[in-house]
């Protein structure tokens, strides 16, 4: 009478046991104390064993070989020695949390690292770790499905801003996904080099050279991230077919975005805000020709620029070097001092399908009100690309004779130099209720 009932029960513990991922029902938990030997507990534990961090100091580095979940309480601290990386990741599925990462090398041909992930680290988490110190942050090499979460890193505001390493460098990676960091003080922020199908999202990087860095990467996505006093909000760079996604570059000092041979990419939703170079005491610019560009656009072709805002800054928007058969549509430009800056002579019509951006300073009109001014927008004239070629001729902008030639431009278009020309102006700014694509 009892039998089958116990072969039912034997039979799902079987079951359970096969189901079970590997290594599951025998991993062990170890608890660490200041003064152990990381090193030796690492290599004391199996895979799938969980290793805790009691509050206190640890001395590194460590190098991680096998996959354990690496834990600290609130006070935990491994110490790198001042040489080399503090922490390795050397095999696939370690997840890491929770842990102050301190003092590790200086080196930046070596590029010490806080926390390396090895290419073998594949699916690796790190996660709600604090690092501060002089090398870079977290550094990926050509490792895959990697996530880099909640990490607060913080560089050694002692050097000098080019004597830093980045805060996370992510060197020939794949589908890895930056989300949620706040770095600050390190060289750039986060720097991507050689990589594909990667995702930085809603991080948040201050006080730096480049906010976020591009060189050669393609097919990735860069969305919901806050930029604020660095030097370049966003600086996207060699690469293609970039996704380009709400992002925010607030007061920093010479572009928010910029972009230097990039095509086939996306920018929406885009806020720059506040771009402008410092001044000297008598209120001149510290860099001759070295405004502040909301976007500046170099050499690049083939981009969709849409329902972006740029605002407050010296200069809205700069092309040059050849950046054309771009598309913009539904973008605002709003007080900047500057609304374009187009340093070439080929016509770039920037509006499509009947629809095209708003001007803070168009002054048209539309008599049929549909929300399209009815006349077109051409916000430069040859005055301005004699000041382009010129610089010193801005003396010369409130005289008698330049007044008269603008006056002429405007009553006779035939004296009109080939720019940009927006046919299809938006009446209201998209983000109070106007027109959107």
């Amino acid at each position: 009478m009892t039998r089958r009932p116990i072969l039912g029960v034997l039979t799902l513990i079987l079951a359970a046991w096969l189901l079970w991922p590997p290594g599951a029902l025998l991993a062990a938990n170890w608890t660490a104390s200041p003064g152990d030997s990381l090193q030796a507990l690492v290599e004391r534990a199996a895979d799938g064993d969980r290793l805790r961090l009691s509050a206190g100091h640890y001395d590194g580095p460590v190098v991680i070989d096998r996959p354990l979940h690496l834990e600290g309480t609130p006070g935990a601290t491994i110490d790198g020695g001042a040489q080399g990386h503090a922490v390795t990741l050397a095999a696939p599925d370690i997840l890491m949390e929770g842990l102050r990462i301190e003092n590790w090398g200086d080196d930046l041909t070596a590029m010490d690292a806080g926390i390396f992930v090895d290419r073998s680290a594949t699916g690796s988490v790190i996660r709600d770790n604090d690092l501060q110190g002089p090398g870079f942050g977290i550094r990926l090499d050509a490792v895959r499905g990697v996530r880099v979460l909640d990490n607060r890193i913080r560089g050694d505001a002692g050097r000098r801003s080019q004597d830093r390493g980045n805060g996370i460098h992510l060197f020939n990676v794949e589908e890895v996904l930056v989300a949620g960091n706040d770095i600050r003080r390190t060289r750039d922020g986060i720097y991507i080099d050689t990589s594909r199908h990667s995702i930085l999202r809603g991080n948040r990087l201050e006080e730096l050279r480049y906010g976020v860095h591009y060189m050669y990467a393609f097919d990735n996505r860069l969305e919901g991230n806050v930029t604020r006093n660095t030097r370049t909000g966003y600086a996207l760079m060699q690469s293609k077919r970039l996704t380009v996604l709400d992002n925010r570059s607030v007061n920093d000092e010479n572009y928010g975005i910029l972009m230097n041979n990039i095509t086939d990419s996306r920018l929406r939703g885009n806020r720059v805000e506040g771009i402008r170079q410092p001044l000297d005491a008598a209120g001149q610019g510290l860099v001759s020709g070295g405004e502040g560009k909301a976007i500046f656009i170099y050499n690049s072709q083939f981009n969709h620029f849409e329902a972006n805002r740029f605002t407050d800054s010296d200069i809205g928007i700069h092309l040059t070097a050849g950046s054309e058969d771009n598309v913009l549509v539904g973008n605002a430009f709003v007080a900047n001092r500057q609304q374009v800056m187009y340093v070439a002579t080929r016509p770039q019509e920037w509006s499509a399908d009947g629809r095209g951006n708003y001007w803070s300073d168009y002054l048209g009109w539309d008599l049929a009100g549909d929300g399209i001014g009815d006349t077109a927008f051409e916000p430069n004239d040859a005055v301005d690309r004699l000041l382009w070629r010129y610089p010193a001729a801005r003396l010369l902008m409130s005289s008698p004779a330049v007044v008269a030639l603008r006056w002429v431009q405007r009553q006779f278009p035939i004296f009109r130099a080939q720019g940009v020309r927006d046919s299809a102006p938006l009446m209201r700014d998209p983000d109070l209720g106007g027109l959107r694509p």
